[in-house]
This record gives C-alpha cells, sequence and structure tokens, in this order.
C-alpha cells in the first residue's frame, strides 16, 4: 500500500477529530492492497485475513470515511449493492465494462470520452459535478467459443 495513502487518511481523520487505530490502519491496508472493486463484505473478509478481531463496525463507520475523504469510490456495477473503487486516485477518469456473461469488470478510459463528456453537458447546460458510466456488454469471445477466458478469474 502506498504510504501517500495512509498519510493522507491520518490527516483526514485528524481534522473530523478522530484518531488513528490499529483496525483503522488494517482495513485502510485491506482496501488499498489490491486494485479489484469489492464490497462492504469483502473488504471485511481481506481485513479479517490481516487482524481476525477487525470489528464489522469499525469496517463501517471506516469505509464511510475513506469515501467521504476521496481516497476511496463508490460505484454502482448493477449488482444490487455498493460497490467499492480503489483505483480512483490513481485513475480518476476511468469507466467500468461489465461483462454480462462472465460478470467481469474490466476498467477503461479514454481521452475522447472526457472530451465527449464535456461537450454533451455544455451543449445541454450543464456543469457536471461527477460522472460514472458503467457499459453492460456481451463478451464477444463467449459467443464465438462458448468459453470466456475471463469467466475462469
Amino acid at each position: 500500500m502506498d504510504k501517500a495513502i495512509q498519510s493522507r487518511f491520518d490527516e483526514f481523520i485528524r481534522k473530523k477529530g478522530l484518531r488513528r487505530t490499529a483496525q483503522r490502519d488494517v482495513i485502510v491496508e485491506a482496501a488499498f492492497g489490491t486494485t479489484e472493486h469489492f464490497t462492504a463484505d469483502e473488504l471485511w473478509d481481506m481485513s479479517r485475513r490481516i487482524d481476525p478481531a477487525t470489528s464489522r463496525a469499525t469496517l463501517y463507520r471506516t469505509l464511510a470515511l475513506l469515501v467521504e475523504s476521496g481516497l476511496l469510490q463508490e460505484i454502482d456495477l448493477g449488482r444490487d449493492q455498493k460497490y467499492y473503487d480503489p483505483n480512483f486516485l490513481d485513475h480518476p477518469n476511468h469507466n467500468h465494462l461489465i461483462c454480462l456473461d462472465c460478470n467481469s469488470v474490466v476498467e477503461f478510459s479514454d481521452e475522447h470520452m472526457e472530451v465527449l463528456e464535456d461537450c454533451i453537458t455544455r451543449r445541454l447546460g450543464f456543469r457536471p459535478s461527477s460522472k460514472n458510466l458503467r457499459i453492460e456488454a456481451h463478451c464477444e469471445e463467449m459467443a464465438s467459443t462458448g468459453h470466456c477466458k475471463r469467466a475462469d478469474k
């Protein structure tokens, strides 16, 4: 995990009048020890592998603080639950493609997307404060071969 993330989080909670705890450190380590998207339950499992004493209540409070601080992004992957993306710090303008066949999530970005989004919002008289693009699609590999290598992961 990047030490800068821990430093930013420490500064954020200090300004809120909160203190750094061992359990919060474990949760931050688990959240940013992966590049995969995760649910709160998955983060709890990852945290408990580091420290089995990690509290679910502390996890939910820390998760909310990580989102509020801007370190972690809450995203909608269309699966009826919240997911969290630890990759927005390094790639704030990425989007998500979700395979309807194997349920894999592929992150992508394209400089043309930003220009297009800017043109559309300006033309319609808006200034975006946030954006979230999620594309759901069927896998061409699955359609042509009947098998998808991403489904095996």
